[in-house]
């Protein structure tokens, strides 16, 4: 009994120190991508100065790194590019959420009447097919020269990709599955609700994605028609000026704007993908 019991203790002290928990391979794949990330803006802008310092890139023309982050400190600290930043990004978001509900919700509804499919399938066409910024200059005679008319522009915009896209998933359902319901005595609501809904999912996810870009254009648009805040408006006027540092801030303030939007729609795509 004792040797079994010395036996016991000598494999504990022998045994292999327990293993360094080691880091998941996603965390390390995406800190190695954010390593290339950031090597790749640096070479842009270790690339942009070399051009300036050779004669080839032009300060007047193209701006400088060092002005664009003076300009970009002088603007921080005393509220101006926050002022735009805010307002632009209400503009966006408003826009956004209003014109993806709605043409969302107006696409997949269509999805019930297969007649007012019919009925307004040329102007769905005519629509789509019209450059949406033509409508600009209208939409700000209708709302004025306020923030309503570059959140109705982006709206406008935005409703027009979500409705198309939100009806051409109905399109897309399997329709044996949409068979399968009809012969176990579904109603066509809940055919809709279990069955259309859930596999347009996926377009209107595609649709919340296209449209970051439209209602940034949208609202970016309609600040330079008319204007006194906001993203649009600061580079509009920084370009009459010539301050291409300014432009620059505004450009890289978009370029940010979009990429949170991105990660919003990003998040709610993976939310619905856990409810699946």
């Amino acid at each position: 009994m004792a040797m079994a019991t010395d036996i016991g203790e000598a494999k504990k002290q022998t045994a292999a120190p327990p293993a360094p928990k080691r880091r998941p391979r996603n965390s390390t794949g995406r800190l190695r991508i954010m390593a290339y990330q950031v090597a790749v803006l640096i070479a842009i802008v270790a690339v942009w100065q070399i051009g300036l310092w050779t004669g080839t890139l032009k300060p007047y023309v193209y701006g400088t790194p060092w002005g664009v982050m003076q300009a970009f400190a002088e603007q921080i600290a005393n509220g101006t590019l926050l002022r735009h930043f805010w307002v632009t990004g209400q503009e966006v978001i408003i826009g956004f959420v209003i014109g993806c509900s709605l043409g969302s919700l107006c696409g997949l509804m269509l999805w019930l009447s297969p007649l007012w499919a019919k009925i307004l399938h040329p102007y769905m066409i005519a629509l789509n097919g019209v450059p949406k910024i033509a409508l600009a200059p209208l939409i700000i005679v209708w709302f004025g020269l306020g923030m309503e008319s570059k959140i109705a522009i982006a709206a406008i915009i935005t409703f027009i990709v979500a409705f198309l896209q939100a009806y051409k998933g109905t399109q897309e359902v399997d329709q044996d599955l949409i068979r399968l319901m009809k012969s176990l005595g579904a109603t066509q609501w809940q055919t809709f609700r279990k069955i259309v809904m859930p596999g347009s999912v996926p377009w209107i996810v595609s649709a919340l994605r296209l449209n970051v870009g439209f209602a940034l254009i949208g609202a970016v648009v309609g600040e330079y028609i008319s204007a006194e805040e906001g993203l649009g408006y600061m580079v509009y006027y920084a370009g009459q000026l010539y301050d291409l540092d300014s432009v620059w801030v505004g450009i890289f303030s978009l370029m940010f704007m979009a990429l949170i939007l991105e990660a919003v729609v990003a998040r709610i795509e993976k939310m619905l993908d856990m409810e699946k």
